[in-house]
């Protein structure tokens, strides 16, 4: 008798997973669930909060949306994988020194959006920032300080001093 499982292989990271899943399984599920990856979070579960924003192949996606079984031969980044080892990547340093976080909640999501479209993108303005937050609710802020931090986040990425 079946238990109605499927076997996949998830690369999450760089380190490939092989996973027997149910179907309807979702990925931020999986993640957080099998894989013990909590930095993802899950928040409206409609994907419309940004909370449990991944990248896939390198573009932010919505894991609360996605099944575990879409991402055989695909690549999932997770915040776990942001920075660079013990150090904090430039964007994580600018929330920090920008007071662009409080509870953290949102933190993650917003870190794995704009860790991706900073590279597409290494120069916006403010106006492109706000537009690329909105995807991203944070239930504490006014959203100025993160703004700031992502300006700031994008001139060093540039080799510039603060924003």
């Amino acid at each position: 008798m079946s238990d109605g499982k499927i076997a996949v292989s998830l690369t999450v990271n760089g380190t490939t997973h092989e996973l027997r899943v149910r179907p309807q399984r979702l990925l931020s599920d999986v993640l957080r669930e099998d894989l013990l990856l909590t930095g993802t979070h899950v928040g409206c579960e409609h994907g419309v909060c940004g909370a449990c924003t991944v990248m896939i192949d390198g573009a932010p996606a919505r894991s609360c949306l996605t099944y575990a079984v879409q991402m055989e031969g695909h690549e999932v980044t997770t915040i776990e994988a942001v920075g660079q080892g013990p150090e904090l990547s430039p964007l994580q340093q600018a929330l920090h020194e920008e007071h662009g976080l409080q509870c953290g909640f949102c933190t993650p999501g917003i870190l794995v959006t704009f860790e991706a479209y900073l590279k597409e993108n290494p120069d916006p303005t403010e106006a492109e920032v706000r537009d690329v937050l909105s995807g991203n609710l944070c239930r504490c802020t006014g959203y100025q300080n993160i703004v700031a931090a992502i300006l700031k986040a994008a001139a060093a990425m540039r080799g510039e001093g603060a924003a």
